[in-house]
């Protein structure tokens, strides 16, 4: 969960990085917990249940930024973002941004070793090669991988990509750097304690943390707030 403390223009009220609302529905919950207080009224889209993939609905994916191209894009950003926070690219400038990600010091078939160990439901990690061309080593090498979900029902991208840093901050620890200010209007803070809402998760990867045991802190919280959530629910399952 989003601590009020960090409170951003990336975040500005506490919310897990995967909150499972509707635009709608987060604006009910927004209401109403944060006493905004609006005269609010969320007109349901006919036809849509919870459990629906955009490619289910037969319309055509129309590009929420010009960084995310396509639905398996969106899939893997809620934890591929936190590369933002990192000196790894995030595959901008690259044809598949946030699905592609690297750097020219990393080596692949090391790190896939090491990822081998830790259970990742839902996806495999494809040795990629890339060249972007903005942003973040452009024009330079950068070797890494391509995320392809196999499961979208038990891929797990916050915890994948939390793995993935993890890894990396073990294995390079002195070439990978956490991205220093500014980002996104603030000028102090850094990056990714933005992004994750909370200073102790860059902290227990900085510790050497297994990321199961990040996983573990944060489930009571996480259960807290489903059970909130409930409430602001409007579509079906």
């Amino acid at each position: 969960m989003l601590r009020p403390e960090w409170a951003s223009f990336v975040g500005p009220y506490p919310l897990p990085m995967r909150h499972g609302f509707s635009l709608g529905e987060l604006a009910l919950y927004y209401n109403a917990t944060q006493g905004i207080g609006c005269d609010l009224e969320v007109i349901p889209a006919r036809g849509w249940r919870r459990g629906d993939y955009f490619d289910g609905t037969g319309l055509p994916w129309v590009l929420p930024s010009p960084n995310l191209p396509t639905l398996d894009s969106a899939i893997v950003y809620p934890g591929q973002v936190l590369l933002e926070g990192t000196n790894l690219s995030e595959g901008r400038g690259a044809t598949r941004p946030f699905e592609l990600w690297g750097a020219p010091f990393l080596e692949p078939a090391r790190i896939k070793a090491r990822l081998a160990e830790i259970p990742l439901p839902g996806v495999v990690f494809r040795e990629a090669s890339f060249e972007p061309t903005f942003h973040k080593w452009a024009g330079e090498l950068c070797r890494g991988f391509q995320l392809h979900v196999t499961d979208r029902q038990v891929f797990k991208p916050y915890f994948t990509t939390l793995a993935l840093l993890g890894v990396i901050r073990e294995l390079y620890s002195e070439d990978f750097a956490w991205r220093q200010p500014p980002y996104e209007y603030e000028t102090e803070r850094l990056p990714i304690d933005l992004l994750t809402g909370d200073a102790a998760i860059r902290e227990g990867l900085d510790n050497g943390t297994p990321v199961t045991n990040l996983e573990a802190a944060w489930q009571g919280e996480l259960g807290e707030f489903l059970e909130v959530r409930r409430k602001f629910l409007i579509y079906p399952e």
